[in-house]
Order: C-alpha cells, then sequence, then structure tokens
C-alpha cells in the first residue's frame, strides 16, 4: 500500500505535475493552490500539520496513484474543503474556476448542519468526478490513521468501510488501495466501541 506525502508543498509538487500533465492543468492547479492557501490560512489538520499538506497529499494521489488527469476533478480536490472549512462561497468558487469546479466542490461539502452519515450516503447519487474528487480525499484522510486517537480510528475506519469504500468499486485503481489499506487495519473491527 502506498503512501503519498512526498508533495507537502507546491515546491514539491510542481515538478512532477508538470511531467504528468499539459502546462494548462498545471497553471490551473498552481492558481487552485495559491487561492486554497488564501481561504484556509492557518488551519492545521488534526495532526497539527499544515492544511494545505492534506489538499497536496490529495493531489499526489490522484495525479501518481490513481493517474487521473481531469483539470476540473483535479482543481476540485486542491478546493475539496474550501466550501465545508472556510467563509468560500460556491459561487466564489464557480466564478473563479468554472462551474463544474464549483459543483464538484458542493458534491463533496457536507452540509451544515447535516448528520455526517447522510451526506456520506448521498455520495451514491454523485456525478463519478465528484466521486473521484471524495477518494482522493479520503486516501489521504487514512493513509495515516494511526497517527489519531484509537477512537477517532475506529470511528474513521468503520465510516470509510462502510461508506467510501463502496465508492470505489468503479475504480480499479482505488478499489485496490482501499483493499490493501482494510487488509492492514481490519484489526479495527475488533476494537470495542
Amino acid at each position: 500500500m502506498e503512501i503519498f506525502t512526498s508533495w507537502p508543498s507546491w515546491a514539491h509538487a510542481e515538478g512532477p505535475l508538470a511531467a504528468a500533465l499539459p502546462e494548462r492543468t498545471v497553471d490551473a492547479l498552481r492558481d487552485a493552490v495559491a487561492f486554497a492557501r488564501r481561504r484556509h490560512g492557518v488551519q492545521q489538520r488534526p495532526t497539527g500539520r499544515p492544511y494545505l499538506e492534506h489538499l497536496l497529499e490529495a493531489l499526489e494521489v490522484a495525479v501518481r496513484g490513481a493517474g487521473l488527469s481531469d483539470r476540473d476533478v483535479l482543481v476540485s480536490i486542491v478546493l475539496h474543503d474550501v466550501l465545508e472549512d472556510t467563509p468560500c462561497t460556491e459561487a466564489e468558487v464557480a466564478r473563479r474556476f468554472g462551474p463544474e469546479v464549483g459543483a464538484l466542490v458542493r458534491w463533496v461539502t457536507k452540509p451544515p448542519g447535516g448528520a455526517k452519515a447522510d451526506y456520506l450516503a448521498s455520495l451514491v447519487k454523485a456525478p463519478p468526478k465528484a466521486v473521484l474528487v471524495k477518494l482522493a480525499d479520503r486516501v489521504s484522510n487514512v493513509q495515516e490513521l494511526q497517527r489519531m486517537p484509537w477512537r477517532f480510528q475506529r470511528r474513521y475506519y468503520l465510516e470509510t468501510v462502510a461508506y467510501v469504500m463502496p465508492l470505489a468499486g468503479a475504480h480499479p485503481w482505488f478499489a485496490q488501495w482501499f483493499g490493501d489499506w482494510r487488509g492492514r487495519w481490519r484489526r479495527v473491527e475488533r476494537w470495542p466501541a
């Protein structure tokens, strides 16, 4: 099971992206990373690492791992948390990056006040491109799950198995990655609630 943490900054990501993607896509990603950096500001992941690292990890999963190259999917991966975690609006994302990116980011945004399980269950109705955004996000979130407290590990593992892994079935690379990941983490199923 490969871990995707070799792009902790844009400086680390830009060269591999330029080798794998058209220049226009790399330019759009550069703009999206700068936008996300401004929007997320000093936010940190629960592990204490800068939030931008998560966005670049998810991008690395998509490009290096899954071999994705669709500009709108990749830009949406970088921006996937701006609606949920910042004051940014879908209209602002759509104006800057196009209506498809705005719609994809909305699909992967948990509605305010909504139950997380309901939101995750609704992703079975999401467009395939939105599913790809969610899958890349979740690989980044679970690849180093051991950094989190054990209760969080158990909850997040069970949530991933129940809601996210079924979405991966139509995407062979993601299905394989999550299958390998589940094999390494299956012991969590025996942990007390």
